[in-house]
């Protein structure tokens, strides 16, 4: 299914915005990548990039191809789960980061309906902790925030979905934009010894937002209800399972759009038996992200 593969390398440019940094994320070289997208543009008959200097930027054709090439990844994910009802049975450990555990909790209670005869049990724990585990093989996979550098020859990285980054505070004194929001209350900072307080610091560097340190938290959640209390603003991860752009007791505002977004996925051993249960979790997790992304009109 080369095209099924050509599409999920376009999917990668447009999300990484060039064609090195797509090259990263499937496991391809750069040429590869141009090679394929090429390919696409030829089938298409459309150009979908404005190649300018090191960057790919899609073109009104390529903005209208992104949704349906979206749609058309998730239906294949979903096909291929068909007929797999032998191999998904028996016992399985996945871990999860705190943030991440929502997306991963909701796939198997689906599965579990679905699947009797799998047992499925679900540990929480810092990625630093975790990644060990699955080298180890304590556990069968653990979904965590993409690692910083290569990943250890013996294990495998399969991205899931990636979160935007956003400034919060209370609507009882945020101001209009998030640089004047960070720069007027005391700021509340995540962990930065953990992956996502470091890409929060890149964050603020990229963006040069100036902030008034207050306290540093290594809990999320604890952040966002000292803002609900109005204790101060933040940056955070806007969670592909949260609700918190929704919730009445927040203001959640965008920062500019090249700023880096936190990429989830999932870390398992290249060798190991459950493969197959594996896929079938990876995907069910790519197709309800999708779902997310993009409502059903009323």
């Amino acid at each position: 299914m080369s095209n099924i593969r050509f599409l999920r390398t376009f999917i990668a440019v447009a999300r990484y915005g060039s064609f090195a940094a797509a090259a990263e994320k499937v496991a391809l070289t750069q040429a590869a990548v141009s090679m394929q997208m090429q390919s696409l543009e030829d089938d298409l008959k459309r150009p979908l990039f404005d190649r300018v200097g090191r960057t790919n930027r899609l073109t009104s054709i390529g903005k209208q191809v992104l949704p349906q090439a979206e749609r058309i990844v998730a239906l294949y994910d979903s096909m291929r789960l068909t007929g797999l009802d032998d191999e998904i049975a028996g016992s399985v450990a996945i871990g999860a980061v705190d943030s991440a555990m929502g997306a991963l909790a909701s796939v198997v209670t689906e599965l579990k309906g679905q699947y009797p005869r799998l047992d499925v049990r679900l540990f929480t724990g810092k990625a630093l902790a975790l990644a060990p585990q699955v080298e180890a093989g304590e556990i069968d996979a653990a979904v965590i925030v993409e690692m910083a550098g290569k990943t250890p020859a013996s294990l495998n990285w399969t991205e899931l979905y990636s979160e935007p980054l956003v400034a919060i505070g209370s609507p009882r004194s945020a101001p209009a934009s998030a640089a004047e929001m960070l720069a007027s209350r005391p700021f509340l900072r995540f962990d930065r010894a953990q992956r996502t307080g470091a890409l929060i610091e890149r964050a603020l560097k990229h963006n040069r937002l100036a902030v008034n340190e207050f306290l540093e938290l290594n809990s999320l959640e604890v952040i966002v209800e000292l803002v609900r209390q109005d204790a101060g603003v933040s940056v955070v991860p806007l969670l592909e399972y949260g609700s918190w752009a929704s919730d009445p007791a927040l203001r959640v505002l965008p920062l500019a759009k090249n700023t880096p977004r936190r990429v989830v996925g999932m870390l398992e051993r290249k060798i190991h038996d459950r493969h197959a249960v594996m896929r079938v979790v990876q995907e069910r997790i790519r197709v309800r992200s999708h779902e997310i992304a993009t409502p059903r009109k009323p």
